[in-house]
């Protein structure tokens, strides 16, 4: 059954205490993820580390995160989105401080693997909260400042990577969350609980362990495939990834209350998610290897290597929030289109980085064309992928979309060491690096130029029109056509509309 949901204004007390819980606890978040890239060198050095442990570091994380992230969803709809959003935050932030004291590489990873568990709980919440909670005039400027202050701690990730690392060591990366953490959870009571569309049914258990199968086997089959292990192995891990993929998308399809209910899959969602599993490939793959390169082929420290990608963020905390108002008052597809070129052509500039080369004559006009396109991709697509939902079902679409962007960066991962040849102890080596990081980069930037495309004859202007919005000349008899612009079912004979996000990610 279906609440009445929150009608709150984002400049109301509430409406401020919700943006400061959603941020943060998504932040913290996306923070970690920028500041373990910066952190792996020096923890491949002290643990001895080679090249598949430390894509494991990265992947084990993104695959319990993208894996458990639509379960995470459901969950929030099912048993209320703060609820689950403030127990994520007790598990990440629990399985940061096991990070912090791990002692072997290994204990690393399953650290590791807690913490996704716990973004999983986390990450679909906070925007399926904002869409709840915020009234419709509100939630554009919401998500948009949401987007941009969540961009700007995944941008700072290295920053402050960087300097823990050089103050302190690796380790205090992680220790960074615990004060995060028991901020989320002391002021998450100030926000309103909230629930979504429920079906009648038990929790899509078949289904979370068919997508961990399925992800895992492929990963596994990609990290361990380049580096001459046991090809046997390699072969029923991939085999067993691709059936557990199969039989995931039967039984979701067969499921009285699936994890992922396809029938959500409308032509806009389907494309904006096809552009976001695209694009953050293309991300994914610089944020990893990009600070990484600059410490081990130009010899920056950590600090200066987090410094270098400052530009970045500055770019995302100026211009994030305009990029969506952008996006709501001329659709879309343009800043979409742009935005990926501009991404792809910021990678090509990376390309000529090379050892020796000055901070300001390579370095910094690369990471700032590199910015620019990001801040024209990341409001937009987050936005768009909402406006196709209904507010009953803002969980589950937040989470579809971050589970596919998690999946984009994980296959990025998992794959782009192979590519760049990269594999064994060779990320160590700095002539290796160099060569390495200029073919990933090259394929990242192709990746982009194809999401370009995908946006510019995928994406409809109109899905960021209010649903409120009427067609006179779209319906059969003058009727209004309610549902020309939003991509919604007609509306029986003195039907309300549903509630449903009219504007405006991760």
């Amino acid at each position: 059954m279906h609440e009445r949901q929150p009608d709150v204004a984002l400049r109301s007390t509430t409406g401020r205490w919700l943006m400061l819980v959603t941020v943060i606890g998504s932040g913290m978040v996306f923070l970690d993820s920028t500041v373990v890239n910066v952190a792996l060198p020096s923890i491949g050095r002290a643990f001895h580390a080679s090249t598949g442990a430390l894509q494991w570091v990265l992947s084990g994380y993104l695959l319990s995160l993208a894996s458990l992230i639509l379960l995470g969803g459901s969950l929030g709809d099912r048993l209320g989105r703060r609820r689950v959003f403030v127990a994520g935050a007790v598990v990440f932030t629990c399985g940061s401080l096991a990070c912090a004291v791990a002692p072997s590489v290994g204990l690393l990873i399953a650290a590791r693997i807690l913490q996704g568990v716990g973004g999983a709980l986390l990450t679909p919440g906070s925007l399926a909260m904002i869409e709840a909670v915020l009234r419709e005039e509100d939630r554009p400027r919401g998500i948009g400042a949401w987007s941009g202050m969540t961009g700007v701690a995944t941008a700072l990730g290295p920053l402050v990577g960087g300097y823990l690392i050089a103050a302190v060591s690796w380790r205090a990366a992680f220790l960074i969350n615990l004060p995060l953490g028991v901020l989320v959870v002391a002021v998450a009571d100030h926000v309103p609980e909230t629930t979504g569309e429920v079906t009648r049914g038990g929790l899509d258990v078949r289904g979370a362990v068919l997508a961990f199968v399925a992800l895992a086997g492929v990963t596994f089959a990609l990290i361990e495939g380049p580096a001459g292990g046991a090809q046997l192995a390699v072969a029923l891990a991939a085999a067993a990834g691709v059936l557990a993929a199969l039989a995931f998308v039967v039984v979701e399809r067969h499921s009285a209350s699936p994890m992922l209910p396809l029938d959500i899959f409308t032509r806009q969602f389907t494309a904006a998610n096809v552009l976001t599993l695209v694009i953050y490939a293309a991300f994914g793959g610089v944020f990893f290897l990009l600070v990484a390169f600059l410490q081990i082929s130009l010899g920056y420290s950590p600090l200066a290597a987090g410094a270098a990608t400052l530009p970045i963020t500055l770019l995302m905390l100026l211009l994030s929030s305009r990029a969506g108002m952008l996006a709501q008052r001329i659709g879309p597809r343009l800043p979409l289109t742009a935005g990926s070129l501009v991404v792809a052509a910021g990678m090509f500039l990376m390309i000529r980085i090379d050892p020796g080369d000055s901070y300001a004559a390579s370095v910094l006009p690369a990471v700032a064309v590199f910015g620019a396109g990001l801040t024209l991709v990341v409001s937009p697509i987050t936005a768009t992928v909402l406006a196709r939902a209904r507010e009953r079902r803002a969980g589950i679409a937040s989470a579809v979309n971050n589970a596919v962007a998690r999946v984009a960066g994980l296959f990025a991962v998992a794959f782009l060491p192979a590519l760049a040849g990269l594999t064994g102890h060779r990320f160590y080596v700095p002539a290796a690096m160099t060569h390495g990081f200029h073919v990933a980069v090259f394929a990242c930037a192709l990746l982009a130029v194809v999401g370009a495309v995908v946006a510019w004859f995928t994406i409809d202007n109109a899905v960021l029109q209010p649903r409120g919005t009427l067609d006179t000349a779209c319906g059969p008899g003058g009727e209004p056509a309610y549902s020309c612009a939003v991509g919604a079912p007609p509306l029986r004979p003195g039907a309300e509309p549903d509630p449903a996000p009219g504007g405006l990610p991760a």
